[in-house]
């Protein structure tokens, strides 16, 4: 079973060569079948001139030349994927490597599984590190959205989510949002079709200054939310 990993940037030059190589590194031992996907969110600081540089086996970089946001950075990688299972995470790799195999291996577990997500809100740890203003703010973030997209999972907003390389066909080409909210947007056509989500337990290991602006992102994400709410019911599937 080969799984895709996909890794959206926008100008991670500072780091991109060593999240590289630790992928790299880590796929290799670990997997007998895989692709590492970057995707370029039209990044100014040669990011992705600096990945192909490596010449590392298995690397792709795909991408476009304006920037657009993580959603289509997302979108971009997952629908040039071809594992049966498709993951993405952060450039920062703020969950660590070892999670990609825990994913992987959900999926081993749970064939009829179309989507895992992870969640910080599992275990007693999925927060550790984390100061207590920017927890609370995470937390409440998080329920927000979750109220008003619908949903009851824990954890929407987790940066790790994977799925079936059959789900990927299915969800991808519908997705529009660009934004931050891409991720639910991914979720509510899940529901629309019935797929099954399991989560799992996970833990910010590489902790870095969150890109999301809590009070501003939230209104944006609810004013997506709604919008997308409207397209995605009127569907048809």
């Amino acid at each position: 079973m080969k799984i895709s990993l996909c890794i959206p940037m926008y100008n991670e030059n500072s780091i991109i060569a060593d999240t590289a190589k630790t992928l790299s590194e880590y796929m290799e031992k670990t997997f007998d079948d895989y692709e590492i996907l970057f995707s370029n969110d039209g990044s100014r600081d040669g990011c992705d001139k600096a990945v192909e540089a490596l010449g590392l086996p298995n690397v792709r970089v795909v991408g476009y030349p304006d920037n657009k946001g993580k959603g289509c950075a997302v979108r971009t990688a997952m629908l040039a994927a071809d594992g049966d299972v498709v993951m993405f995470t952060d450039a920062d790799l703020a969950y660590g490597t070892d999670v990609i195999k825990r994913v992987y291996d959900a999926f081993v577990e749970n064939p009829d599984a179309d989507l895992v997500i992870g969640s910080r809100n599992l275990s007693n740890d999925g927060y550790e590190g984390y100061t207590f203003v920017r927890k609370l703010a995470s937390k409440t973030y998080i329920k927000v959205l979750c109220l008003a997209g619908g949903f009851n999972l824990s954890d929407s907003q987790c940066g790790c989510k994977a799925f079936s390389g059959d789900s990927v066909k299915k969800i991808f080409p519908r997705c529009e949002v660009n934004g931050f909210a891409f991720d639910f947007e991914a979720i509510m056509w899940a529901v629309k079709l019935g797929m099954k989500i399991k989560e799992i337990p996970v833990k910010v290991i590489n902790h870095r200054e969150s890109k999301v602006r809590v009070i501003r992102d939230t209104f944006k994400m609810l004013r997506d939310l709604r919008k997308m709410k409207k397209r995605i019911k009127k569907a048809e599937i």
